[in-house]
């Protein structure tokens, strides 16, 4: 069956094109026109979604707890929005990776007071010069981050919160979305923010110049699932709140695409022989549509898998 998302989401995904882009790049868009919308997942846990991924919030009596910050012209409006929910102050702000949707506000949440936190190489991308290649697009330098922006406290396997009524515990995924990915579980509120290791309703981005790999988003996908039950909420880094089953057919379209291009590969056909043979053809129609056009995330999987 056919999922179809709703017209009215459609800005997440026209959002996830702006995905990554270097700061210079960002800069030249207009952002007059985004609004920031609040959404409740939990009580005490709400999704925020403007342009860029979607951020992760929880309020109560011991502070705010922010994951990802998307860009830095949206800072003020994101924090009016967090306003709306609560008068208590930022005190954290955890990021999934380096990408610049999810971290572009860190300077200015870090100025504002908040403690900067993510996993061990989300510090050592921002610290330095990166070169982002994406499949059919041209080769981007994305300049070093200013020591403001930079995480303040790094974690190498994972991280634990005890905070409003919660406890948050933040762990590592290996080379999936990218190398530094985290997903966080907030463990009494039964909600998963995974970063963007979940594209929810279109093909992911796989980032070919920094530590991705096919496997490891399926693996993340997995170990996600296993702390997961039938209620829990899913917040994607990209597209509308999701369950466990939308996370669960979303590991086993990539699974089952992985396999037919290994298996290609394994018969010895270029890249153009296999996105011939259409792998990803029966999620085309609900996934293909967006920001990662068939063609690009056969090419990716292609080059993960070590096809030449």
């Amino acid at each position: 069956m056919i999922r179809r998302i709703p017209l009215a989401l459609s800005f997440t995904f026209a959002a996830a094109t702006l995905a990554v882009r270097p700061a210079a790049s960002v800069a030249q868009q207009n952002m007059d026109d985004v609004e920031i919308k609040v959404q409740k997942v939990a009580d005490g846990v709400y999704m925020l979604t403007g342009r860029g991924g979607n951020i992760g919030l929880s309020v109560g009596p011991d502070g705010v707890f922010v994951i990802d910050d998307q860009y830095a012209p949206l800072t003020d409006r994101i924090l009016a929005a967090i306003r709306g929910v609560t008068s208590e102050p930022v005190r954290f702000v955890i990021n999934t990776h380096w990408h610049g949707d999810h971290t572009g506000g860190n300077e200015n949440m870090g100025r504002a007071g908040a403690l900067l936190v993510a996993q061990d190489n989300v510090r050592r991308r921002l610290s330095m010069e990166q070169i982002l290649q994406r499949v059919g697009r041209p080769v981007d330098t994305v300049a070093a981050a200013p020591e403001g922006a930079l995480p303040v406290v790094t974690f190498s396997e994972s991280i634990t919160f005890h905070l409003n009524g919660d406890d948050v515990h933040a762990f590592h995924v290996a080379h999936a979305h990218t190398d530094g990915d985290a997903i966080i579980h907030f463990t009494q509120a039964d909600v998963v923010h995974m970063g963007d290791t979940f594209f929810n309703g279109l093909y992911p981005f796989i980032d070919l110049s920094t530590g991705r790999s096919i496997d490891g988003m399926i693996a993340a996908a997995g170990r996600a699932l296993a702390v997961m039950d039938a209620d829990t909420r899913v917040i994607p880094g990209h597209g509308p709140l999701g369950t466990r089953e939308d996370l669960r057919a979303y590991r086993d379209m990539l699974k089952t695409i992985r396999d037919r291009i290994a298996a290609e590969i394994a018969a010895g056909h270029t890249l153009e022989q296999v996105q011939a043979s259409h792998p990803t053809a029966e999620w085309d129609e609900e996934w293909g549509g967006a920001f990662i056009s068939p063609e690009s995330l056969v090419e990716t999987i292609y080059r993960s898998l070590g096809g030449r």
